[in-house]
């Protein structure tokens, strides 16, 4: 069956709402288990500043997208499943489990390129200026990051060929895991689990202020890709975020990405404040 089959003209809109959902539901159920095992104890001040300009960024990237059309990876999707790599395999898990194993290695891919290349790494340093480590962290990126991501999903829609509800699938998956690997959170046998797949110890090190740490453990959802690369690190960061980099609300978090990390403290007290 091809993507274009049974795709309804709403389907775009239905992978926005199905995402913003599902991100709202797990959000939720991890800010509880934070609340009951967290894994290391942050100021009251340091949570509530993050938690407020992640979730705020969060909403803000969401109506920014959702004006831009930015459902255009499903949409991409519908119109190039019959083009790609896999688009000549029937339907089934043989299919899903290549299309999900070619998407977690490219978005690893994305992710490392971000940290290399400057003017990738000006927009991804958002992320990593969050001097707090929880699941809001998950939420925390500049738009324009986003909007480079899924122009590359797209291009890799096109080359992989999958049907567009398997991409939302996929979408969906990886977005749970970067909630999850954000968490404050302590994980039974995360030892063994993280030979599989990308756990909040190995993340908590990729938000290490130490670049020879946070240069590292770039997977989202298979902790493989680090092990093949040679980019996995097992490390306890003793603090997080980055030195130099501060962002305590919204519109300081959105002018980041245009201000160097030299300049930043000098600059950052012009930009308006939130109220304390």
């Amino acid at each position: 069956m091809n993507a274009t089959d049974n795709a309804s003209p709403d389907g775009g809109m239905f992978f926005n709402e199905a995402l913003f959902g599902l991100a709202i539901a797990a959000f939720i159920l991890l800010i509880i288990i934070e609340k009951r095992h967290p894994f290391r104890e942050f100021s009251q001040k340091t949570f509530k500043e993050s938690f407020v300009t992640n979730t705020t960024a969060f909403l803000v990237n969401n109506v920014i997208l959702t004006v831009l059309r930015a459902s255009s990876l499903f949409i991409v999707a519908q119109q190039f499943a019959s083009y790609g790599l896999l688009s000549g395999l029937d339907n089934g898990p043989l299919k899903w489990l290549l299309a999900f194993a070619f998407f977690d290695l490219a978005i690893y891919l994305w992710h490392v390129a971000s940290h290399k290349y400057e003017y990738l790494w000006r927009f991804h340093k958002v992320h990593h200026s969050d001097k707090g480590f929880h699941v809001s962290t998950g939420f925390r990126f500049h738009v324009f990051d986003l909007l480079l991501e899924i122009i590359y999903k797209c291009v890799f829609v096109v080359v992989i060929g999958v049907n567009a509800y398997l991409v939302l699938s996929i979408e969906i998956v990886e977005l749970f895991f970067v909630l999850f690997h954000h968490a404050n959170i302590r994980v039974k046998n995360e030892e063994t689990i993280s030979q599989v797949f990308i756990t909040p110890s190995l993340h908590r090190t990729h938000h290490s202020t130490l670049r020879k740490e946070h240069d590292s453990n770039y997977g989202i959802v298979f902790s493989v890709w680090d092990r093949l690369f040679g980019t996995r690190q097992v490390a306890v960061p003793e603090h997080i975020g980055l030195d130099l980099i501060e962002a305590e609300n919204f519109i300081q978090l959105f002018s980041l990405a245009f201000i160097t990390e030299l300049k930043f403290k000098k600059l950052l007290s012009r930009i308006p404040k939130g109220r304390k």
